[in-house]
């Protein structure tokens, strides 16, 4: 007997082992009870039986490249994503052939709201970096958010949320000078950083400057002076699309019309 067998046939079977184990690994790190963003993309306080319930209504989970499409406008609606990993950026395409930024999301937040009241997608949702969601089938979850008040009231919370952005947003464009604008984007950036665990004052931008002026309603020169304006003040730390805030003081005194 070939005395090389053995080890050969052992490193097999573990391999074989190995392949049957991974697959239940991957599910139970799918799952929402042990994912650790459950505090941002799902309610907290709900009971085991709960959780295993709503650990069942995530179908599949979709790995997107930089540039792939998670979904585009006029697409019938089926599922919410929560954003495991990377960073999304949502567009609508306006009459003269444009696209218009309307939001970016993170890791933690939820796509696919925009196709609840019409059942098709109102944009398109395009990753800015590689990236992973949850596909949860809406049709489900809604069910289930009847029985369960706590992710019912949880998903309210999101709708309003978003409301509450979207104005946001209008009061950026309506009421604020471009360099107020941009002071209260890397603002809002560096807050849903920190919800997440990391550094509020040292990000890379996932997005462009022409996709932050998109989003702004700036010209990509406006966006380009308002950053120069700010490393001049000793504001930021800028480099390529790496951000350091020098002073979050100083970028809120701008927002409220306050000078140094």
């Amino acid at each position: 007997m070939d005395q090389t067998q053995g080890p050969v046939n052992r490193l097999v079977l573990t391999s074989a082992r190995a392949t049957k184990v991974m697959p239940a690994l991957e599910v139970v790190k799918a799952a929402c009870s042990n994912c650790s963003l459950r505090e941002l993309c799902l309610p907290i306080g709900l009971q085991p039986e709960e959780l295993k319930r709503l650990d069942e209504l995530v179908s599949t989970r979709r790995r997107l490249r930089r540039g792939d499409h998670l979904y585009r406008a006029g697409q019938p609606f089926e599922f919410i994503y929560a954003i495991r990993s990377g960073f999304f950026k949502t567009d609508v395409l306006i009459e003269d052939g444009r696209d218009q930024v309307t939001g970016f999301q993170m890791t933690g937040e939820l796509l696919g709201l925009d196709g609840i009241s019409s059942e098709v997608h109102s944009c398109n949702a395009i990753a800015l970096e590689d990236s992973e969601v949850c596909a949860i089938p809406f049709s489900h979850l809604e069910g289930l958010s009847r029985q369960i008040h706590t992710l019912q009231h949880h998903f309210h919370k999101v709708m309003s949320r978003e409301i509450v952005r979207d104005h946001g947003v209008m009061m950026l464009l309506g009421t604020m000078r471009a360099e107020e604008r941009l002071a209260a984007f890397l603002l809002n950036l560096s807050q849903r950083f920190k919800a997440r665990g990391y550094s509020p004052a040292e990000f890379n931008l996932r997005m462009s400057r022409d996709e932050i002026g998109s989003y702004l309603g700036l010209k990509l020169e406006t966006v380009s002076r308002a950053f120069s304006r700010f490393q001049e003040d000793g504001l930021l730390a800028v480099h390529q699309r790496k951000i350091r805030i020098l002073n979050t003081t100083g970028l809120k005194k701008l927002m409220t019309h306050q000078r140094g």
